[in-house]
């Protein structure tokens, strides 16, 4: 599954150039094609001179062993970071999972202080830490079995044993692990794969959808090497689903797809904490829709979970949109001063 989700990435850079291509359908084809490969590499080494300071004839030269370096790289983390999603799923209950799996918007927000400098405010800390308790009341607050998903998987009952205490302790080990790794590679994504502050909206969304793909691509051509062995040795044996599995997988598949995009974009548009807490209204989204389709209405701990998750949500946006509206008017003004003392 694992291997399926992260593979279906490589469809966002098709769908991307194929909408783009509908809306510029009067231009002609090479004239098309140049300007999305001239703003991809452009972009491309804007990230790059960025990470290791390029001078300005290195600059033009080709970025293409430098994203190809950062995307096995950033996509290593990826895969361990969800893969232990799947290892914890059948080892641990569904409301440790959801707990401590979702704690990496609190990772991704100690991990940027010093990979992405930021700074410690109070208020981002806290819209944090209440989303956090808003994850806390969803996955406790109900004493009968719930169903939550996570950033990497679907909805999920809860694991095969979860009376089973050593187990369930390993469970909330690997996905502890997970979490915290899941926050590395939101900041890590951040850090070495997308463009400067101040770059066009545009190219931000361009590259996204492109390094979306080329982890999707990675994933395909290099990361099926452990199923054969998996499959041989017993560990884990290889079927194709079939039937209406098949049908919900592929739904699900392309579903992570389109939120993976769109992740990947709001990472790079935004940063990632504001990112991971927006993942996490995802959260409250599953438990409606669970009550659409059963009939059994939300119980007051998922209706009060989900409330305090979406007004967290709304406290980090305005501080993230105070916080970048001062960077820009701190560039503003560094620029004037530049220029009067040019004259």
């Amino acid at each position: 599954m694992l291997y399926f989700t992260h593979g279906s990435w490589s469809l966002l850079w098709p769908t991307q150039l194929l909408i783009l291509r509908i809306s510029n359908w009067r231009t002609p084809w090479k004239t098309f094609w140049r300007r999305h490969i001239y703003l991809v590499r452009t972009t491309a080494q804007m990230v790059e001179s960025q990470e290791v300071h390029l001078t300005s004839r290195e600059s033009h030269k080709s970025p293409v062993a430098y994203i190809l370096k950062k995307t096995a790289f950033v996509t290593t983390a990826l895969t361990v970071a969800g893969g232990s999603w799947y290892v914890a799923v059948d080892m641990t209950s569904a409301s440790d999972l959801t707990a401590i799996y979702n704690c990496s918007a609190f990772w991704a927000y100690v991990f940027s202080i010093p990979l992405l400098h930021d700074k410690l405010r109070f208020d981002k800390a806290f819209s944090v830490l209440l989303a956090i308790a808003g994850v806390l009341i969803l996955a406790y607050g109900d004493s009968s079995p719930t169903k939550h998903g996570g950033k990497s998987g679907g909805s999920v009952g809860g694991g095969e044993n979860p009376d089973d205490s050593s187990n369930r302790a390993l469970g909330n080990i690997v996905i502890g692990v997970g979490s915290v790794l899941y926050g590395l590679y939101e900041v890590l994504y951040k850090k070495l794969a997308c463009p400067p502050e101040g770059t066009s909206p545009g190219r931000g969304m361009l590259f996204a959808n492109t390094f979306g793909s080329l982890i999707g691509c990675f994933t395909l051509f290099v990361l099926w090497i452990p199923l054969p062995i998996l499959h041989y040795t017993g560990i884990e044996r290889f079927e194709w689903p079939h039937g209406e599995a098949a049908w919900m997988l592929l739904i699900s598949v392309l579903a992570n797809a389109t939120f993976s995009g769109s992740f990947l974009v709001l990472i790079s548009l935004t940063s990632p904490v504001l990112s991971s807490v927006a993942a996490l209204l995802t959260i409250f989204i599953v438990a409606v829709t669970d009550w659409l389709l059963t009939g059994k209405p939300l119980s007051p701990a998922a209706i009060a979970g989900g409330m305090v998750i979406i007004v967290a949500f709304l406290l980090l946006s305005w501080s993230t949109y105070r916080e970048m509206d001062e960077e820009r008017r701190k560039r503003l003004q560094e620029e004037i001063i530049d220029s009067s003392d040019d004259e």
